[in-house]
């Protein structure tokens, strides 16, 4: 390629990784280490559904199932384009305005650029002070190079040529710059953040001449290169300024560059470029496997990766060290890949959310086998995977599963693009759009859309729909479902002629794996306002919030009005030492406990009068604590600032906030919990504290993981669980980044903390503490030494020991309610609640659903369970003598 053209850079898409691996040094308070796989178990991919995009693209969705049914199915989701449909079209996304440095989730990038699918792309250094986040690779936006390919071994892209072959590859760049006079010099790349070079660990800017455009909107070009740089600004390829050991202010505009050199380049541009000279640049891309060059607007697009997946049909080796994707472990996904007949390409994400926890790389491979990739790349993971999709009839993308945060989409470097060049053609049908999972109670709103024969969204105004449905679930109203009974059904809308219909699940007991409540204070007093949130996770590994509309409240110990998803306590039982605020959701509860209390001010950093410092692990770790004024949503107030800098540690790193020189402040007393305002800086770091306790012994408690909002936020931390003799010492609050999973989280952030606040109730949970002592066959107890007649005798039944259930409750100050209707036993226990049901071999315990070694039993009108259910639910010790056949319970 001769002379400067724009349409001719090579666009790179980027994701999240360091480079290199990163080791840490196995602190004792870091995550333990990802378990290693024990045995081979083998999956297949088995359809859930599909939808289409648009003419040539569509939405498979599958499970990832394991023929070791204990292993939790993951979900995949695959958008399928058709090359061989001219309407449909693959193109690179870039950040805000095209920009390679200006990061943006790829939810607003497809909005900004009218995509109507995409997924996440290239991996990208994730340290703001090292790195602009542009790609580590390649990157090509409509034939024009947005940034070059980087000198790092095995780094493969994929692209898709402008006669619409797909292509999964490792390249090179080559390129030349040559002056007026005919003096040329090597061009080492375009729009590229500093690095070092593999395998050599050369810096990448030392003695190099590259190439910027208006694609680079970063303050520097690049950040910390180590080299000071001589500049030469072309406009329509002629020199128009020249600045010797500086940096050129002028912005750069679409039809310019500028050319970056230092040492023989900056002598090159010094002595052989002048103002009002002509200069060209010709570039080119190298296949590293079998040496065919390539001219870059031969290219509609490439977006670069990682490591190879998959390759001729079959599993690659990896060609880079993996570690620091953290490929063996189950992670969220990114790839993408094509048929072996070229006419088909795949975007691919595993999702990790809730109770999904994704897959290691080589489960990767083996979805991208199975789905018909014969040649794949990996692309960026974790955190930064996404997907979007514009579901029928809609006008705009919106996500396609849950990110790693929820709905909260990763700012990334760059993604692939589906978008659609169709006309607009004739109404082809209509769909019913909303929400297709509910919980009884719940209110959903449906709407009527309509789509055109080349599938794209049309107006549906004109249109009468016509709702009905096929099985009494719910009742529907002027385009709301009203949900009253778990189960599923088929939701119809007509209009006219035609006709869609959407399956709709309603949530039912029988579903759930676990219900948790996350109260934000759990003092008991009259007056209290409580926020109780409520999420399930499915069997199937879904985590949902349930809605406060369907959840019924029980309280015991207080009186309470439930509403709009908060608890208010009215009233106070007298001599009530503890409330249980349990909630129920079609038979499956969990429950909080709360006691009278109070809270009392720890610290609000007003009037400190001891030290404040910093201090970091490992040594290379830099920042600082202090107590400062003028914080955004503090500005009249005190706050203490933490700002932390990991750039140049490795292993896992740590940033202190270090109270009183290490001696802490005092924390009397025997709090429940604490409380505290943090000013977040969406790192996704984590968040600690570390108390020394009356024993000298630290106790490190977790404040939140990860860090994942900005501005001030109220925490509440429980400390009942820490394991801390008082009086103790509140010493350290600190950010840990650690190595594993390090590509995922920010190196440099700012972290704020405000009213430290204790909950502090007058006494913990009262547990009667005495011995029970039964024997098998006989009514004769013993309770603290005192006998005692029981109703029906323990007994031995099928190698199981059962023991009458509210006797022992009871006598150990348990709370024992028999449910008639539900034929349900409920025991209340300190913090602990048990639920069962005679004849089934599941209990929930706290919210948790546990099998049960067998099934509860009624005998002499009493509810007998299996002696292991006592010990391992209620928290009791159990002593067997096989002699006397006795148990001995405390």
């Amino acid at each position: 390629m001769n002379g400067f053209c724009r349409k001719c850079l090579v666009p790179i898409v980027a994701g999240a990784v360091l480079l290199g691996s990163v080791t840490g040094a196995g602190w004792p308070f870091a995550h333990p280490p990802v378990a290693a796989a024990a045995t081979a178990v083998s999956y297949k991919l088995v359809k859930q559904g599909e939808s289409i995009v648009t003419s040539g693209a569509k939405q498979v969705d599958y499970q990832w199932v394991s023929s070791n049914s204990s292993k939790t199915t993951q979900l995949v989701h695959v958008l399928q384009i058709d090359l061989t449909n001219p309407y449909v079209q693959l193109n690179a996304m870039s950040g805000k305005a095209g920009s390679v440095t200006a990061r943006q989730s790829v939810g607003a990038m497809a909005k900004e650029t009218g995509a109507v699918a995409g997924i996440n792309g290239d991996v990208f250094n994730t340290s703001t002070s090292t790195s602009e986040g542009a790609p580590l690779g390649a990157e090509i936006r409509s034939g024009e190079v947005l940034t070059s390919t980087s000198r790092l071994q095995g780094m493969y892209s994929f692209g898709v040529t402008a006669d619409r072959q797909p292509i999964v590859d490792q390249f090179g760049f080559s390129g030349t710059v040559t002056a007026e006079d005919g003096t040329a010099f090597e061009l080492e790349g375009i729009n590229k953040s500093a690095y070092k070079f593999e395998p050599d660990g050369a810096y990448s800017h030392v003695n190099k001449l590259y190439m910027y455009t208006d694609n680079w909107t970063a303050p520097q070009r690049p950040m910390n290169s180590g080299t000071l740089p001589t500049e030469a600004f072309v406009v329509d390829g002629v020199v128009t300024e020249i600045v010797p050991s500086g940096e050129i202010a002028t912005p750069v505009p679409e039809n310019g560059y500028i050319l970056r050199g230092h040492k023989e380049a900056a002598d090159f541009i010094k002595n052989h470029l002048a103002v009002g000279q002509k200069v060209s640049a010709n570039y080119q891309l190298v296949s590293l496997t079998n040496g065919k060059t390539y001219d870059p607007t031969s290219f509609q697009m490439m977006v670069s990766g990682h490591t190879i997946l998959v390759d001729g049909g079959a599993a690659a080796k990896f060609s880079r060290d993996i570690s620091g994707l953290s490929g063996a472990a189950a992670r969220a996904r990114t790839a993408v890949g094509y048929s072996k007949d070229g006419k088909t390409v795949y975007l691919i994400t595993v999702e990790e959310s809730g109770g999904l926890k994704g897959v290691p790389l080589k489960e990767l491979q083996q979805i991208m086998i199975q789905l018909g990739v014969y040649k794949g790349v990996n692309l960026d993971g974790g955190g930064s995977t996404t997907m979007v999709a514009r579901p029928l009839g809609d006008f705009s993308v919106t996500l396609a599963h849950p990110t790693s945060y929820g709905t909260t989409q990763r700012q990334v470097a760059n993604g692939i693009g589906v978008y659609t060049t169709a006309p607009q053609g004739t109404i082809k049908g209509i769909v019913a759009s909303g929400t297709k999972t509910l919980f009884i109670g719940q209110q959903a709103s449906y709407a009527l859309k309509a789509y055109d024969t080349y599938y794209n969204p049309i107006d549906p105004s004109g249109l009468t729909p016509q709702w009905s449905i096929d099985k009494p679930i719910g009742a529907f109203k002027g385009g709301v479902f009203t949900a009253s009974k778990t189960g599923t059904a088929k939701l119809t809308v007509k209009s006219g002629s035609a006709s869609d219909s959407v399956e709709i699940e309603v949530v039912g007991a029988d579903q759930i794996d676990q219900l948790t409540v996350s109260p934000n204070t759990t003092v008991l007093e009259a007056g209290a306002s409580i926020s109780v949130p409520v999420k399930a996770r499915l069997k199937d590994g879904r985590e949902l919030t349930v809605p406060a509309s369907s959840i019924q409240w029980e309280f015991k110990g207080f009186t309470a009005n439930s509403a709009d998803g908060k608890i208010t306590v009215q009233s106070v039982s007298p001599n009530a030492t503890v409330g249980y605020a349990i909630a129920r959701y079609d038979g499956f509860s969990t429950m909080f406990v709360l006691a009278p209390g109070s809270e009392k001010p720890l610290e609000n950093f007003e009037n400190v009068s001891y030290n404040v410092g910093f201090t970091g692990l490992p040594a290379e770790t830099k920042g600082q604590a202090a107590i400062v004024t003028g914080l955004p949503g503090r500005e009249t107030s005190k706050a203490l600032q933490l700002d932390y800098d990991f750039t140049n540690g490795t292993g896992d790193r740590f940033a202190y906030a270090v109270l009183n020189g290490g001696n802490g402040i005092a924390v009397d007393g025997s709090p429940s919990a604490l409380t505290l305002d943090v000013s977040g800086d969406n790192s996704s770091n984590w968040l600690r504290a570390e108390f020394k306790d009356a024993n000298g012994k630290l106790a490190y408690v977790t404040l939140a993981d990860p860090i994942d909002w900005s501005g001030w936020k109220t925490l509440r931390v429980d400390l009942s669980s820490a394991n801390i003799a008082y009086p103790a010492k509140l010493t350290k609050l600190y950010v840990v980044n650690l190595a594993q999973d390090q590509d995922e989280r920010a190196l440099q952030g700012q972290i704020a903390f405000d009213n430290l606040k204790l909950q502090v109730p007058p006494q913990n949970v009262a547990i009667t503490n005495t011995n029970v002592v039964l024997t098998v066959g006989s009514k004769n107890a013993t309770i603290g030494g005192q006998a005692a007649k029981l109703d029906t005798a323990p007994l031995v039944q099928n190698q199981t020991t059962y023991v009458p259930l509210r006797f022992v409750s009871d006598a150990l100050g348990g709370d024992t309610v028999w449910d008639p209707k539900e034929k349900k036993v409920t025991v209340l226990r300190g913090d602990k609640m048990l639920e069962l049901r005679p004849g089934q071999s599941e209990l929930i315990a706290t919210g948790v659903r546990v099998p049960s070694p067998a099934a509860p039993l009624v005998k002499s009108e009493r509810v007998l369970v299996p002696l292991r259910v006592v010990s391992e639910q209620l928290g009791l010790t159990v002593v067997w003598d096989p002699k006397k056949k006795s148990i001995t319970i405390y």
